[in-house]
Parts: structure tokens; sequence; C-alpha cells
């Protein structure tokens, strides 16, 4: 006789796990982190190991948006080693130690509670190790997560080298953890183990191939998807193209701009709205000053959600040129406004954009890939119709593939399936 797994205990561990805070920010794990939990609490009552900085904001969206099938856990470290989250690999190594702890708390609550299933949300990357997924004996599943993705190696002698040094860094550290023993334990023992693009599904050893899915990190609410369908585009005679994101390198930018200006020396009547903010924003300004584009570009700065979604809906295509992106919230939320989407072929956009939605550029090097970007944008400005089906194609998929419900629907055709399989762990 099948399981069903209506009404089980689900642990889950969501190192962050926030829509939003008061102030209305947050980042992409958060947000995935709480998207995921609301969705296993549509069919289980779920305990959640978090950080307790959270504690405040999660407090308030709860207040706001209660669920009895919720129960927040906060764990912390000592403040001590506070310091270590304020860079490149002591953010790695805290993640590691509150595991740790957050292993120990697990298991008290296991004690108590007699857990079904237990779920390492976020961080869910492909290297680092889950010691509860490693330790407690229960079903565990891993996931969405990424890390193999990388930045294209000819790409990277536009990199300063402080910035090279980082990705070589990076590389060199995932080495490390991904020959953890708790992590090859964890993945031994894992059920389940979801990857959010396929550069991370192929990395992972054919040992635990059989196991694994790809599942996206990203997703729309139904509200959103909604909002963006009743959204009138403003009357607007220049052509927009719409980018958004955090101004780091990785996250290609200063290609968005350069595609930019090829594209408009051509098409003189464009503009690109750029929204967010980062440490490479005078590095971009001056970008844009070099190209003589300060009449053609407007920079926004840091927006409310509500305002981005009406840029969405209120631009012709929107430009997503990021080197190294596991997943692309943006991108799959101008997809539910029904916008083109123009992007590189690799990660999380290489894989939520295909030939109904959009464009996918071959990143093979800098000059050859900001000039397919502007041929991409030229083929969109002068064909209405194929910019319209595209995104149409987009909203489509959107609808079909990527709003959370049903995103957690075969979630929970993953867990049920995991109890039919219990067998040994």
């Amino acid at each position: 006789m099948e399981i069903n797994n209506k009404g089980k205990k689900i642990l889950a561990c969501a190192y962050l796990c926030l829509l939003k805070d008061k102030n209305g920010g947050s980042g992409g794990e958060a947000i995935l982190g709480w998207n995921i939990v609301r969705q296993i609490s549509r069919f289980n009552k779920v305990w959640v190991l978090t950080h307790e900085d959270g504690k405040e904001d999660i407090e308030y969206l709860t207040s706001k948006m209660p669920n009895q099938n919720v129960i927040f856990c906060y764990v912390g470290l000592p403040k001590f080693l506070n310091f270590l989250q304020s860079f490149f690999g002591g953010l790695q190594f805290y993640i590691y130690l509150w595991q740790i702890k957050a292993y120990f708390v697990a298991k008290k609550l296991h004690k108590k509670n007699n857990f079904d299933i237990f779920h390492h949300i976020t961080f869910a990357n492909d290297w680092m190790a889950s010691f509860i997924g490693a330790l407690l004996p229960i079903p565990y599943i891993r996931g969405p997560g990424g890390g193999a993705h990388k930045v294209p190696k000819s790409f990277l002698s536009s990199f300063s080298f402080k910035d090279q040094l980082s990705q070589y860094s990076r590389s060199f550290a995932q080495w490390i953890f991904r020959h953890d023993l708790f992590f090859i334990l964890g993945q031994s023992r894992a059920k389940a183990l979801l990857v959010c693009n396929l550069e991370s599904f192929n990395a992972i050893p054919n040992k635990w191939r059989k196991k694994a899915q790809v599942f996206p990190v990203n997703g729309a609410s139904l509200e959103d998807i909604n909002f963006l369908k009743g959204t009138e585009k403003k009357i607007n005679k220049k052509f927009t193209i719409l980018t958004a994101g955090r101004f780091i390198r990785i996250k290609g930018f200063d290609f968005v701009i350069k595609s930019f200006k090829s594209f408009s020396d051509k098409i003189p009547d464009s503009q690109l709205i750029i929204i967010g903010g980062g440490p490479e924003l005078n590095n971009l300004k001056k970008i844009e000053k070099n190209n003589n584009l300060e009449t053609k570009i407007i920079f926004t700065g840091w927006t409310s959600r509500e305002n981005l979604l009406q840029e969405m809906a209120d631009c012709d295509v929107f430009l997503f040129l990021s080197l190294r992106d596991g997943g692309g919230q943006v991108v799959v939320e101008a997809m539910a406004a029904g916008k083109p989407i123009v992007c590189f072929d690799i990660a999380g956009p290489g894989f939520h954009v295909d030939k109904t939605c959009g464009i996918k550029i071959n990143p093979g090097n800098p000059g050859q890939a900001v000039a397919d970007v502007a041929k991409a944008l030229e083929n969109l400005y002068f064909n209405k119709e194929l910019r319209d089906a595209l995104g149409l194609g987009a909203r489509i998929k959107a609808e079909e593939k990527y709003d959370w419900n049903k995103l957690g629907d075969r979630l929970n055709e993953i867990y049920i399936d995991m109890l039919n399989r219990k067998g040994t762990l």
C-alpha cells in the first residue's frame, strides 16, 4: 500500500528564510527558503531551523501572514563569530559552523517530534555539507541548489586580478568542501537531490545522479502573475530595454551597457533602464560616460518590488547578462510579465529560457557576445510579431512551470515518492 504524506511532520533547514523584511528587501536564497517552506506547509506541518538574525522580520511577516502549519526554530552562533560573515570564505565557514549547531538542535527536535522527512533548503549549494542530512536517521531531501556554474573562462580576462582571484578561490574552496566526509555521507544518504541548472546536474557524480533532478530555485506567485497580466503598458515612444540586479562583477552589467551601445548606435530611439545598486556602480557610470550614453541610460537605484514589476510591464525586452547565476529570479518575473528575454545560455537563465520565450546567446568570448546580444535586440526591435510571440510564450511558461503552487505540487509528489521508497537509509 502506498504512503500518502498528508499531515506528515517535516523538518526543514533554511539558514535564510524571508519573503522580505520590514523595509521591503530580501535576497534570493531567503525568498527561496520562504516560498519552499510555504509550499511544504500546504500539505504538512513543518518545523524550520533558521538563523536567529531573521527572527524579528519573520515574526513581523508571520503576524501579517499567519500559518499554523509552520513553526520557526531560531539558531544562532556566538556574537564573536559575526566577523566571519563580512568576507568571502568567512561566510561559508560561518554557515558550516552554524549547521553543526543546527544538527544538535535538530536531534533534540526529532526526539520530541519524530519527523518523517528532513529537507535541507538553504543554503543547498552542491558543495556544502548538511550535518543534519548526514546524521539524522530519517529520509533526506536536498535542494534546490546549485554551485557548479562558473564564469566562462574567456570572460575572466576582463576581470580585475582581485575578481579573478575570487573566482579561482571559489572553485578551490568548492573542491575542498566536496571532499568533506559529512558532505559525502549526506549525498549518499539523500533520497533526492534537487539542482537548479544543468551545470549542477551534470556535475553530480554518476553514483548519485540517478536520484537528482532539475528543480528551479525561482518562481512566481499567482498574485504576481495576475498582477502582471492586468498591468497595462505605459505609452512610450522609445524602445525600452530593462535589466535589474546587484551591481557586482559577475552580473555582467558592463556587457549590458556595451551591448546597448552597439544596438543604440543603429536604433537611436531607444533607452536602457537599469534597476539596482552595488559596488560596480561607479565603474558602470564610467562606461556609460565613455560611450556617450548619459541621455539614453537611466539608473534608477533600488526600487520597491511593486515598481520593479511595473517597470517590467512597461518595457519591451528584458536583458539579463549575468555570467554566473544559479537562478535569476528577475528573469522568471519578466517572463511572468510577458516579456521576451535576452540572456546568456548558461546556468539559471539558460535553464529558464528556451526558444519559445527568448533569445539565448552563446558566451563564446566578450566581443562576440556583445555583437550577438546587439543583433538579438535589433531582431526584436524590427520584428514585433516575434517580440509578441516570445512575450506570450514567456508568460505561458511562467504560468505552467514557475507558479509556486505548481512547484509545491511537484515537491509534494517527490515527498510521497521518497516515503514510498523509504527502505534503507
